[in-house]
């Protein structure tokens, strides 16, 4: 695609996304001066897709593992070979469909706030009630209205903020964009969620397993976020890398590995659990969900525990062992 009059520029990222993808690429391609695909290894012909389309197409090779931070980064230098001239860039997953006016309130709120290195909104889940996972997304993608600590991968950027910080972590197989909104603001950036739908999200996401899969990957961005960061001041990650592995391996394991000497009154401490969940419900309640979706994303958060306990404990393991752990794909 050719560089048009417009600043405004689009890196999508995907990995055997099929369909999605192409709704995804119709979603953007009028709307941006420049818009490149980068592709993680896909099977499906989704960089051939991408290219009959006439969208500028980077395929990531095998020299290094496939991270969605990869993937960005790629995209955004080949975007600004074509486009140098780029001001804010949108990034967005192949699995998303951007909507009709982002873009325009993005730049408004960019053109409002000088110091603002991120602006993102609400992005949706496209079918929440297909299972309780998709509606968990859902939930989880209505964060407040403000200024944020973070965002998720759908998020516009200014381009001289990424280039000042380094644009995304390579290293990271998750978590990757926390992890630069921390960097941002720690260089005194901000981050700005705005009232305003940004775009339709299709997790897909229906299997438990998918869901657990899911977690174990929270969990690893966890414990290796806190092993980069955690020493500031900030102790970026620290305490939910430490919730995850109390609650969701040393509470259990107490309570099993003393049931015997104690005689059987260490299962006791199983009882915290439910005094967890109480707590998750009344923090959800206070955003404003129904009693219904806040006993149920309670209880999962609680659930939860335990597979992000075993993806940061992994970290850990693979860290002290040399080893580094590839994508963790819950599709």
């Amino acid at each position: 695609m050719e560089c048009g009059m417009r600043v405004d520029g689009c890196v999508v990222i995907g990995r055997n996304e099929g369909a999605r993808l192409v709704t995804c690429l119709k979603s953007v391609a009028a709307k941006v001066g420049g818009l490149v695909y980068a592709d993680s290894g896909s099977s499906d012909g989704s960089p051939d897709v991408a290219r009959e389309m006439g969208v500028n197409t980077v395929e990531l090779d095998t020299s290094a593992p496939f991270t969605a931070a990869r993937g960005r980064n790629a995209g955004l230098e080949r975007l600004l070979e074509t486009c140098p001239s780029t001001e804010f860039v949108q990034f967005v997953d192949g699995d998303c469909e951007l909507l009709e006016n982002w873009l325009e309130h993005a730049r408004r709120a960019f053109d409002e706030h000088s110091d603002v290195a991120v602006v993102f909104g609400r992005l949706r889940e496209r079918h929440p009630d297909s299972s309780v996972y998709n509606r968990l997304c859902n939930m989880e993608w209505n964060t407040p209205v403000g200024e944020s600590a973070s965002c998720g991968g759908i998020a516009m950027m200014r381009v001289r903020a990424l280039r000042e910080c380094g644009g995304f972590d390579e290293g990271l197989i998750a978590g990757e964009e926390p992890e630069l909104c921390f960097r941002l603001r720690e260089k005194g950036w901000k981050i700005l969620r705005i009232e305003a739908d940004m775009g339709w999200h299709d997790a897909d996401m229906v299997r438990f397993g998918q869901w657990w899969k899911r977690n174990i990957r929270t969990g690893h961005a966890y414990a290796e976020c806190s092993r980069r960061h955690g020493g500031t001041p900030e102790r970026f990650w620290v305490h939910e890398t430490r919730s995850a592995e109390f609650w969701g391996f040393l509470m259990p394991a107490a309570a099993v590995l003393l049931a015997w000497p104690t005689a059987l009154w260490s299962l006791w401490l199983l009882a915290a659990y439910p005094a967890l969940a109480v707590r998750g419900y009344r923090y959800i309640r206070r955003r404003k969900f129904s009693r219904a979706e806040s006993a149920v994303y309670a209880f999962f958060c609680t659930l939860g525990k335990i597979p992000q306990a075993w993806g940061a404990v992994s970290c850990r393991l693979g860290a002290i062992a040399g080893r580094r752990r590839g994508l963790i794909e819950y599709k």
